[in-house]
């Protein structure tokens, strides 16, 4: 909940302001706006998509006609993510086939079909050392490592000759990635791309037609933005209906306050007129009216309200709101600027009234109001040394005496003074509450 509830003094000001007026009858019918915020958002984009895509029309069928032949041009090449790679490496190897053949049949005269071809080599030298193993027993171990050496020499050369059977001229194929290579190239060359980039920049287009393609049915967001209107109209007629049913209670609370504050016969109202258009804020919008005196029309605060009674009315409305607010800490600025005599001592009741339940820290130069405190502190300015220092201090009984004959007749006090400022404490401390009516 709230911890501190300030009322400063210019809340009169907010009176003629309808923002202000609106958020002080949506605070008093405890109704939250977040949603309904938040609904007319979403109402305006879908508003703005639907009006841009509508005067958008032909640019997007344009564009659309031209992604649509970039697509299928480049879609009848049907690119995979990895072909461009596959495709050089199988062309490699067909192009240059008789090199490989030749290089493999090389590669088998020097192990096993030349004269003195290297499986011969190595037997002789395993016999040579087996032949001796029985005079050097390191020789064994020598000749098992030579024997191994020749099995995998002889694996190596039945691989070769495996290749070798396999690896046939296919001139057709390699025709066939020639031609494969050839489009590939002239596409990339079209749209100044690398030619392993053409799935990337197909898969690209698909995705920008499919957004077009939403962006252009008009159907589909003339269906989101009627759904998003009738949201919002659904929480706008909620909101309407709670300020609806709070602008005459709230009404009737700042009018029974009123009364107390030198406007006997006044009448207060909330007006709440339709919008021509719906706003973020609901549909309706909220003016205080006020009567003077008994048997006038209410009328707009700004035009009947003098500058005394707009802070008197200011003080009721706080008032009336505090007293349903969940704030234990109540701060009035001097919102009793622009009153007086009986009507301040009317406004420093009330606030020992609001004191009852919950703390009140009144701001104030009357002492018709300072009198009706539990504490009384003293707010002073200083110079020092050419720094300006402000204090508080706390008031005892004698001491509050002192200040309120000074607050009552300035700087030099009388006997008079002083014995009135010990009748107003007496009188005051004598005031538990209040009825305003």
């Amino acid at each position: 909940s709230q911890l501190v509830d300030i009322h400063g003094q210019h809340a009169w000001q907010s009176l003629t302001r309808p923002e202000a007026v609106r958020g002080l009858l949506d605070s008093y019918a405890n109704v939250a706006t977040e949603t309904l915020s938040l609904r007319w958002q979403e109402w305006r984009l879908a508003r703005k998509t639907l009006a841009q895509a509508q005067g958008a029309q032909d640019s997007l069928q344009r564009d659309r006609e031209r992604l649509a032949w970039q697509i299928g041009e480049v879609g009848k090449l049907a690119p995979d993510a990895h072909e461009w790679e596959e495709l050089n490496a199988q062309h490699g190897r067909l192009s240059n086939i008789q090199a490989l053949r030749d290089a493999v049949q090389t590669a088998v005269d020097a192990l096993q079909e030349a004269d003195d071809n290297a499986t011969t080599l190595l037997g002789r030298a395993i016999n040579a050392l087996q032949n001796q193993e029985h005079i050097e027993p390191e020789f064994k171990a020598l000749a098992e490592l030579l024997n191994t050496a020749l099995a995998q020499m002889e694996d190596a050369a039945h691989s070769l000759r495996g290749y070798a059977r396999h690896a046939e001229l296919e001139p057709q194929r390699l025709a066939e990635l020639d031609e494969r290579l050839a489009q590939w190239v002239s596409l990339a060359r079209r749209y100044k791309r690398p030619p392993a980039e053409l799935p990337e920049l197909l898969a690209s287009w698909q995705s920008e037609l499919e957004a077009l393609d939403k962006a252009a049915d008009l159907v589909q967001l003339e269906k989101k933005e009627s759904q998003a209107k009738a949201a919002y109209l659904e929480e706008a007629g909620q909101v309407s209906g709670l300020r609806s049913q709070s602008a005459p209670q709230l009404a009737k609370a700042v009018t029974r306050a009123m009364q107390g504050l030198g406007m006997q016969g006044g009448r207060f109202e909330v007006a709440l007129t339709p919008l021509e258009q719906p706003a973020q804020h609901g549909l309706e919008q909220a003016e205080f009216l006020v009567a003077g005196h008994s048997g006038s029309t209410p009328r707009p605060v700004a035009k009947v309200a003098s500058g005394g009674e707009l802070s008197r009315i200011a003080l009721a409305i706080a008032v009336t709101t505090s007293q349903l607010g969940q704030a234990q800490t109540l701060i009035f600025d001097e919102v009793d600027s622009g009153v007086g005599g009986a009507v301040a001592e009317t406004v420093g009741r009330l606030m020992r009234q609001l004191g009852q339940d919950r703390q009140v820290l009144a701001v104030t130069h009357l002492p018709q109001v300072a009198a009706f405190a539990d504490h009384h502190l003293v707010v002073a300015k200083r110079t020092e040394n050419g720094t300006t220092l402000s204090t508080v201090e706390q008031m005892n009984d004698a001491q509050r005496v002192a200040e309120i004959a000074r607050m009552l007749g300035g700087e030099r006090m009388s006997g008079a003074t002083l014995a009135h400022a010990r009748e107003m404490l007496g009188n005051a401390s004598k005031t538990a509450s209040i009825d305003p009516s």
